[in-house]
């Protein structure tokens, strides 16, 4: 599980197909002593499995596989060498909660539809994959590249978000711009929700 609050941006470094998945080497600022095989780190968004680490530079180095499902289902199969992308390692117990439980299983692809800057801030409006617009409404929680975020305004398949200058500068939404593409996952509660009221329908 995880919190959608980035630790780190880390940059893809390598890319290397394996058949039907892909490993990915991603080089960032986390202490490599402090790096475990196995343990999970979300990517984007993404929750993978660290299957390899190292020291690089001043910081670290660490590979994950990314399989069929995930390269169908996530922008993780256009990850290429220099992309920058939003990192979280796993909630730990006594860790603090301060964005919302988020699982690492990206439910689709949002795009970007504009970006409008102002006073140090960035006012974003996504569109989203049909399926997924029930579960997102108004002041609820959403996930976008992992990243926990608040929903000011939804208008059918669209809904926009307020980033506040940290966030900007904290995560790889500095550089999104309209066109873009970006993993999403709708908050579990609203998930639970729409699924007693199909319940209670049917």
């Amino acid at each position: 599980m995880f919190t959608g609050l980035i630790t780190d941006v880390g940059t893809i470094v390598g890319v290397e197909a394996r058949g039907g998945l892909k490993r990915l080497r991603v080089a960032s600022h986390y202490p490599a002593d402090t790096l475990v095989l196995g343990a999970s780190v979300a990517h984007n968004g993404v929750c993978m499995t660290l299957v390899g680490f190292g020291p690089h530079e001043a910081a670290s180095w660490h590979e994950v596989d990314a399989a069929a499902e995930t390269l169908a289902v996530t922008t993780a199969g256009a990850w290429t060498p220099g992309d920058r992308i939003n990192l979280e390692r796993a909630l730990r117990i006594g860790d603090e909660l301060g964005g919302h439980m988020v699982s690492g299983h990206v439910d689709g692809v949002a795009t970007i539809v504009s970006r409008k800057d102002f006073d140090g801030m960035a006012h974003f409006e996504i569109e989203a994959p049909k399926a997924l617009a029930k579960f997102i409404a108004e002041k609820g929680s959403v996930a976008l590249d992992g990243t926990s975020l608040t929903v000011n305004k939804v208008a059918g398949t669209r809904f926009t978000i307020l980033l506040i200058p940290h966030t900007l500068d904290n995560t790889n939404f500095g550089a999104r711009q309209a066109g873009d593409r970006i993993n999403i996952e709708v908050d579990t509660m609203a998930r639970y929700a729409a699924r007693l009221v199909e319940a209670a329908g049917e």
